[in-house]
């Protein structure tokens, strides 16, 4: 596995014109920041992006007014608490996405968000105190075990968009993590998921930028 710097070298070549900073892309909100974020927002969150596998954006954009107003502003609490007879009937909301998998999901989201938020809080307080260090292996699997549909990308993709820090194995991220001698496979299996954890965490000591800065790099290492 190559050094941090020569990530950046590699980037470098394939966007010559391009700064640092650029290449890296933002970083991920701090603790204060992550301990500020309301339940409601991680939720609709979490619900947005697993609306978003399989369409558009602007499709679930444009429907995400009614989201809000049909799952009560995605208040955990109230969310949790919805009967199956009220999920049945949010399908024949034409305003929504009519995927019951994806509906039911909110709730199960809901109920996790809502019991971690008794116990600790809040669920950004949760986020802020896993650590970073445990993001590719336990925190995703926290995730998948515990809510729904958050498999694969799209719990990496929730944390991205509330703001805590974890990469996304895109395609370009896993083929760049297969140059680098990582892994030599798309990474599912627990090993392989450590292997990358160690290289983040490798690559994050080195440099002190944050892990989905690193991601960032990555895929653009490959041009």
């Amino acid at each position: 596995m190559k050094p941090f710097s020569h990530l950046l070298q590699q980037a470098k070549h394939f966007y010559p014109d391009w700064s640092d900073a650029e290449l890296l892309g933002p970083r991920a909100a701090n603790r204060t920041e992550l301990m500020a974020t309301p339940d409601d927002r991680i939720l609709s969150a979490m619900t947005w992006r697993i609306f978003c596998a399989g369409l558009k954006r602007s499709l679930v954009d444009g429907k995400w007014p009614a989201f809000e107003k049909a799952f009560f502003g995605f208040d955990p609490e109230k969310v949790s608490l919805m009967s199956d007879d009220h999920l049945d009937a949010l399908m024949k909301n034409r305003d929504l996405i009519r995927h019951f998998g994806k509906i039911k999901a909110t709730r199960i989201n809901a109920l996790m968000i809502h019991e971690v938020s008794q116990k600790q809080g809040s669920f950004g307080q949760f986020l802020a105190d896993w650590p970073v260090e445990d993001t590719v292996v336990g925190l995703w699997a926290y995730l998948k075990k515990e809510g729904s549909q958050l498999g694969g990308n799209s719990g990496a993709y929730a944390l991205r968009i509330v703001g805590r820090d974890s990469p996304v194995l895109t395609d370009d991220v896993v083929v760049a993590l297969k140059a680098q001698g990582v892994v030599d496979k798309r990474p599912s299996a627990k090993r392989d998921l450590l292997l990358v954890q160690e290289a983040f965490n490798q690559w994050r000591s080195e440099s002190g930028v944050d892990l989905c800065q690193i991601s960032r790099l990555l895929a653009r290492s490959i041009g």
